[in-house]
């Protein structure tokens, strides 16, 4: 049932609901997130919650025991986008918003933090199995369809968040250079054993959001089931476009939205899966163009979520015109 405009400009009216729904443009917060930041009760801040959320400005989603609230423009009506977009350039600007924003910072390094040793212990302990746990979930072949438009001989190619490296093993004998990232050290050496044969992989400890590659390096960079342990893809997809050439491409694969929560408390995901909608506005924003998303066909022996492919280009340079 759609929501009249009305109802809408009422349930913005409190102060206190315009700011929450600043707090969860783009982002997911649980209610105790958002009791400490905004340092209001629980039942004050549910309440807001509940309004908001009957009127169709949020969405919740559940995680174990946990509910992740979230604000996303994508899937408003367009009335409701430009009121929202009237409302937040007010909102953005009173005092309480940069308090709100200061206190955010705190709230989510904690829960990086937190997520982080989580995802640090499992790949620390589990490297070896790895590789078996990964085809249980998806499959052997998979990764296979989504490369099918990468390969070209003359290629640099990032693996970013390459794990054991599977996927630069493929990817090696096809093109001329490959810089395979990952911050887990038992990771890099299972990595580093299993490519010790092949010439032109680089191996590169560091994290996908402050990459150890220059700007403009690669002509292509490929994001494979890693978006969803990142607190802050848009972030992500802004550092994934620093480091390639004007005119590079980017291939992300990831799971597509599943009610699967059991991959959250034992590794340590972030998010459980992306739609179009999110996906196709995180590439925009993040200044890449010819955007494009497909599910996967599914592996008939993978006993996880769909996979979908999303692919975009880093914008070319303007040429200046010759007078």
């Amino acid at each position: 049932m759609s929501v009249s405009i009305l109802d809408r400009i009422s349930a913005l009216a409190d102060p206190t609901r315009s700011r929450i729904l600043l707090l969860l443009d783009g982002r997911e917060l649980m209610v105790g997130e958002l009791c400490a930041v905004l340092q209001l009760p629980q039942s004050t801040v549910s309440r807001h919650l509940k309004i908001l959320s009957d009127e169709g400005w949020v969405v919740a989603r559940g995680e174990g025991t946990s509910r992740f609230y979230s604000m996303v423009q994508s899937r408003l009506e367009p009335a409701a986008k430009r009121l929202w977009h009237v409302v937040r350039e007010q909102v953005s600007a009173a005092p309480s918003a940069a308090q709100d924003t200061r206190r955010l910072e705190g709230v989510l390094a904690q829960r990086v933090a937190a997520r982080r040793s989580r995802s640090q212990v499992f790949f620390s302990t589990s490297h070896d199995a790895w590789d078996e746990m990964r085809a249980e979930m998806i499959g052997k072949r998979t990764d296979l369809l989504a490369l099918l438009d990468l390969l070209d001989e003359r290629w640099v190619i990032g693996d970013l968040g390459c794990g054991t490296g599977h996927v630069s093993e493929l990817l090696a004998p096809c093109v001329g250079r490959v810089i395979a990232v990952d911050e887990s050290g038992p990771m890099l050496s299972a990595a580093r054993a299993r490519l010790k044969k092949l010439s032109n992989i680089d191996l590169r400890a560091g994290a996908v959001e402050d990459l150890p590659i220059e700007n403009g390096e690669l002509d292509v960079a490929l994001l494979f089931l890693v978006a969803h342990f990142i607190a802050d893809p848009a972030g992500l997809l802004r550092e994934v476009q620093r480091v390639l050439k004007p005119g590079g491409k980017l291939l992300l694969v990831d799971f597509m939205i599943h009610d699967r929560a059991d991959y959250a408390i034992q590794l340590g995901h972030v998010w459980q899966g992306f739609d179009e909608p999110q996906v196709v506005e995180w590439l925009e924003q993040a200044g890449f163009t010819g955007v494009r998303y497909r599910a996967l066909p599914a592996d008939p022996a993978a006993k996880g979520p769909s996979l979908f492919a999303a692919s975009a280009r880093k914008k070319q340079r303007k040429q200046a015109s010759i007078r």
